[in-house]
Order: structure tokens, then C-alpha cells, then sequence
């Protein structure tokens, strides 16, 4: 079980890195998959820094707990799909469905789940007293 968790969470972080690198290289063309369109530099400089940021540290998180094995190392990956996940679903119940909604609703929540599953089966490391 160990081998196969590791093995989700660094295909988890690999899709993470890449995402993070679409935006950093090519912003408009990563927003727009995301349904964003960008209407000034403005919005560009703050998806090509936040965007990436929000994916460079939920990828590098989730590797290094995986390879760790730490469930501690992975709480920042939570809490960032946590409070995407969280703000989708409050925007299902206040503007309802749209097109293609479940796909990142379902991204959201498998990695949440599998961070769960993770931080459960490998735990937080014990302190020396």
C-alpha cells in the first residue's frame, strides 16, 4: 500500500509541476484551459506568479512526503486543494453547475483524499522528549 500511495502522489506532483510550468511559461494558454481569460499584463504577471506558485508548492510538497513517507511534509498540498476544492463547491451552490465542472472538482478532491489517505497511513514524525 505504502509503495502504491507514493507512487499516486508522485504522478500527483508531476501533474502539479506541470501545470505550475504551463503557467509560468505560457500563461494565456494555461488560463484558458482553466476557462481564465487574461484581459492585462496585470493579470498576466498574477497568474504566471500565483498560479505557479499554488502548483510549484502543492508538487514539491507532495514529492517530498511521498518520498519521505511523511504526512506532516504534505499539509501545505492539503491546505491549497483544500480551499480550491472548498471555493468550488461554494460556487456550485451559489451559481450552479457549469460545463466540465466535475473535472477540476474531481482533480480537487482525489488529491485531497489521497493526502488524507497518506497523512493517515504514514503520520507525523514523533518529536524526542
Amino acid at each position: 500500500m505504502h509503495v502504491i500511495l507514493s507512487a499516486i502522489l508522485l504522478a500527483l506532483a508531476i501533474l502539479d509541476l506541470v501545470l505550475g510550468t504551463s503557467f509560468l511559461v505560457d500563461p494565456d494558454s494555461a488560463a484558458a484551459d482553466f476557462g481564465i481569460a487574461i484581459v492585462t499584463t496585470h493579470g498576466e504577471s498574477t497568474l504566471r506568479g500565483d498560479m505557479t506558485a499554488f502548483f510549484y508548492v502543492t508538487a514539491l510538497s507532495l514529492a517530498w512526503g511521498a518520498w519521505k513517507r511523511r504526512g506532516d511534509v504534505m499539509l501545505p498540498a492539503l491546505g491549497l486543494f483544500g480551499i480550491a476544492l472548498t471555493g468550488r463547491l461554494i460556487n456550485l451552490v451559489a451559481q450552479g453547475p457549469y460545463e466540465g465542472w466535475i473535472v477540476p472538482v474531481g482533480v480537487e478532491a482525489f488529491h485531497c483524499l489521497v493526502i488524507v489517505l497518506a497523512m493517515r497511513a504514514w503520520g507525523w514524525p514523533k518529536k524526542d522528549a
